[in-house]
């Protein structure tokens, strides 16, 4: 008997097939999610499915599917698709979603990611408690509700090329210079979607030479795991933008919804970096928007927000809140510190590509190096994320600010710590380990080094 409990995540359903969950439970998750719709008075009488390459993908979508159905709603069924293909799909035709994947975790792993119609988030506190109420109770039963004949409509449908293309209207590509770019799909989606927004022959032709890697779609992940956020998994990638000497390196993670970045000399650029490039330009076209950056991205970021015109808005880390506060601001655009990037343009839901696309633009509309284009946007020393290992958060959290009684507090998720030469420390605790991530910024490599030793030594004795 499943227990769903340790499935159902805060943002998403997440676990090992078949140990932690398999089909049948797929199946009752359907149920429940038609059961949610219905109850909960969305206007849909059809659901869009996508999977990624995952071996276990293409069966729990299929029963998750049966589910649906068997509660009365109709299935769209995308097949193979990124996470942001099925957020497309949602956004463009008003349906709720599901999409089966993993993202950056091992081949063992599979989960889904929901959605209502517009691509709305469907998140702890948006109907996925209630979700796994019901479908815990339909596996409790042992059997989903029949369905009288007919079955509602099960229709398939290929939306890559009209993803492209609406990516395409988006941002313009076709007047930018020639520049080679390495990509590392990590045997993930993006070596299904990359070629299709990049590359279709039915598009404008762009000036790019890519250069792919692993874009075999293999859920085993026989190169390296797809999760660029490890350094470990950038490293085939560093070393071939400089065997090609490329002018950059794009990696994308399973889900191909994230994307990371490397300069023409292999080195990360930072995704904050990153949010702040893009919100430059979103602020170009929506003069004085907010811009939602989560509270552990570089404070460069509401600075440069701020001196572009736009309105910065600092938010809990995390899906679900990023786009709340989307919603709520109008924002224009929004970026975490894990590389996911948020657009109004784009039903302020997240897309690895549509970023990755403003980048090359970005760097194509003029004639320097990545590496000097990206020094205007990374203005201090940072820690990256570091994990602990901590049985008693609270008080751990309680000892580190005691430390610090001059500093500014806040606890927006979890401590941060603010010093007067615009220093800062965040340290919050994982929702579903008992770990305390630290981040550390400074205006020095030396100073952050410093704060980031001495908290670190509180943390872990």
């Amino acid at each position: 008997m499943s227990d769903l409990s340790a499935i159902v995540k805060a943002y998403d359903v997440r676990g090992t097939v078949p140990e932690q969950w398999d089909e049948r439970a797929a199946e009752a998750l359907g149920a429940a999610f038609a059961q949610l719709l219905r109850t909960s008075g969305e206007p849909a009488g059809t659901v869009a499915v996508a999977h990624d390459m995952r071996e276990s993908s293409p069966g729990l979508a299929a029963a998750f599917t049966a589910g649906v159905r068997s509660e009365g709603l109709g299935v769209l069924h995308l097949g193979l698709g990124s996470t942001d293909l099925l957020y497309y799909a949602s956004g463009s035709l008003d349906l709720p979603g599901a999409m089966f994947t993993a993202s950056h975790n091992p081949a063992a792993y599979n989960g889904i990611k929901m959605c209502r119609g517009g691509a709305r988030p469907i998140g702890q506190d948006t109907g996925l408690t209630e979700l796994r109420d019901r479908a815990q109770a339909l596996l409790d039963k042992g059997e989903t509700r029949p369905l009288d004949e007919p079955l509602p409509p099960l229709e398939h449908r290929d939306l890559l090329p009209a993803y492209a293309a609406h990516l395409r209207t988006l941002v313009d590509l076709t007047g930018i210079r020639p520049l080679k770019v390495v990509i590392d799909a990590g045997n993930g989606m993006g070596g299904h979607t990359v070629p299709a927004v990049l590359g279709d022959a039915a598009l404008p032709a762009l000036p790019l030479e890519i250069v792919p890697l692993y874009f075999e779609l293999d859920g085993s992940f026989p190169n390296h795991e797809a999760n660029p956020l490890d350094p470990a998994n950038l490293v085939d990638l560093q070393a071939a933008v400089r065997e090609h000497r490329a002018d950059l390196g794009l990696a994308f993670d399973g889900d191909a919804d994230r994307c990371f970045v490397v300069d023409e000399r292999g080195e990360p650029v930072s995704p904050s970096a990153i949010t702040a490039l893009v919100a430059v330009r979103e602020l170009a076209k929506h003069p004085g928007a907010a811009i939602i950056h989560n509270l552990i991205t570089s404070s460069a970021v509401p600075e440069i927000v701020r001196e572009h015109g736009g309105e910065p808005v600092r938010s809990r880390v995390g899906h679900s809140f990023i786009k709340a506060e989307m919603a709520r601001t109008n924002a224009a655009f929004g970026g975490e510190h894990s590389a996911h990037y948020y657009f109004r343009d784009f039903w302020f839901a997240d897309t690895g590509m549509l970023a990755a696309m403003h980048l090359l633009a970005a760097l194509g509309e003029q004639d320097g190096p990545l590496s000097e284009l990206g020094r205007a946007y990374e203005r201090y020393a940072s820690s990256g994320e570091i994990n602990s290992t901590v049985p008693d958060q609270r008080a751990k959290l309680a000892e580190v600010r005691a430390a610090y009684p001059d500093a500014e507090t806040d606890e927006l998720d979890g401590l941060t710590l603010r010093f007067p030469d615009g220093a800062w420390v965040n340290l919050r605790p994982s929702n579903t380990e008992p770990l305390l991530r630290l981040n550390v910024e400074a205006p020095t490599p030396e100073r952050m080094v410093a704060l980031r030793d001495e908290v670190l030594g509180l943390v872990r004795r």
